[in-house]
Formats: structure tokens, sequence, C-alpha cells
């Protein structure tokens, strides 16, 4: 009788190649992380930047924010 081992005593099965379509979805998957780890870093970096300028900014008097009044548009009769 043959001595056993884990070699011979489990039948070992081998992978399936990887299909086209899993192919895809590998690179899809990896594309569409890369632009989402893209967008969150721009996000943060506009983030930051207007925090920055809000906080460097003066804040609004009511003497500006009167002159910014809105206009009003002519109504046209018939």
């Amino acid at each position: 009788m043959t001595k056993l081992t884990k070699n011979n005593l489990f039948k070992v099965y081998e992978s399936k190649p990887e299909t086209a379509m899993d192919k895809t979805t590998r690179v899809v998957r990896q594309m569409v992380d890369e632009e989402a780890e893209q967008r969150q870093a721009k996000i943060s970096r506009l983030r930051n930047a207007r925090l920055e300028r809000e906080a460097n900014t003066p804040p609004e008097t009511k003497a500006s924010a009167a002159s910014k009044s809105r206009r009003t548009k002519a109504v046209s009769t018939r």
C-alpha cells in the first residue's frame, strides 16, 4: 500500500481559466474604482480650497448686501 500524503489523498482541481467576460468585468471594476478615487480626491481638494477661501474672506456687511438688490423685470402689456 502506498503512503498517504496530502498530494495523493485529495484530488487536485485545476482552476478554470479566466473567461473573456471575467477579464472584462475585472478591468471595468478597476477603471470604475480608479475614477471614484480620483473623484473623491478632487472633491476633497475643492472642499479644502473653498473652506480656506471662506476663512480668509471677511464677512459680508449689510451695506454690501444691500447693494446687490434684484432687478425687476419690466412687465409687458398687450
